[in-house]
């Protein structure tokens, strides 16, 4: 069934723990503003569910039915999460096919030490540690069936964000919510905040 509208936005940002997809999520929300909606699978998952990452589990269609509604409601979406290829691929390939707008997948491809690195600067370094982001890590994971572009782990936050706004058009993109968009962020201003930053090395928020 389609979703959405040829002027809603579907943007999916996948890759490992501590690959810096909360980040980019963050920053697109900020330099967006209103009407844009932030699905996140750690939120549905861990927090309102408090479920297990296992094959057919419930949040997996849970995600896909806030997706769905917000798309229909006439909200830009961010996806983000680690969403394991043999786990979530259905879901996305299924959102990607019916959505009427434009959708872009992003896979944030960082090493294990990487990540180890940004997670050590995280909140959620008390929740759990290397040896758990060891076993979780899945290197290249990419999608069979829906063409991801792939960020290196080279690409800085301000980089990485002006690639996702780029192909996107996400900011000439109007929401079709009937709540009032906020501007969005002046670009000096998302540029002092990340232009010389790389994803994880002075952001406190990594």
């Amino acid at each position: 069934m389609p979703i959405g509208s040829d002027q809603t936005r579907l943007i999916v940002l996948r890759g490992n723990s501590g690959a810096g997809k909360t980040t980019v999520a963050t920053e697109l929300r900020e330099a967006y503003g209103r009407g844009l909606a932030w699905v996140s699978q750690d939120l549905i998952r861990r927090i309102i569910l408090k479920e297990r990452d296992r094959p057919g589990a419930p949040n997996i269609g849970l995600i896909d039915q806030v997706a769905r509604y917000s798309l229909n409601h006439g909200y830009h979406v961010v996806l983000d999460g680690i969403f394991y290829a043999d786990r979530y691929e259905l879901m996305l390939a299924a959102l990607n096919h019916d959505h009427c707008g434009v959708s872009r997948f992003y896979y944030l491809d960082v090493s294990m030490d990487e990540s180890l690195r940004r997670h050590a600067t995280r909140p959620q370094a008390a929740d759990f540690g290397p040896d758990d982001m060891r076993q979780w890590h899945r290197a290249g994971d990419l999608l069979s069936t829906v063409r991801e572009q792939v960020i290196p782990e080279a690409s800085t936050l301000h980089q990485t964000i002006s690639t996702i706004l780029a192909e996107t058009r996400l900011l000439q993109a109007q929401a079709c919510s009937p709540t009032t968009r906020v501007p969005a962020a002046p670009a000096a201003t998302i540029a002092r905040r990340a232009g010389r930053v790389r994803m994880g090395l002075s952001d406190d928020r990594y």
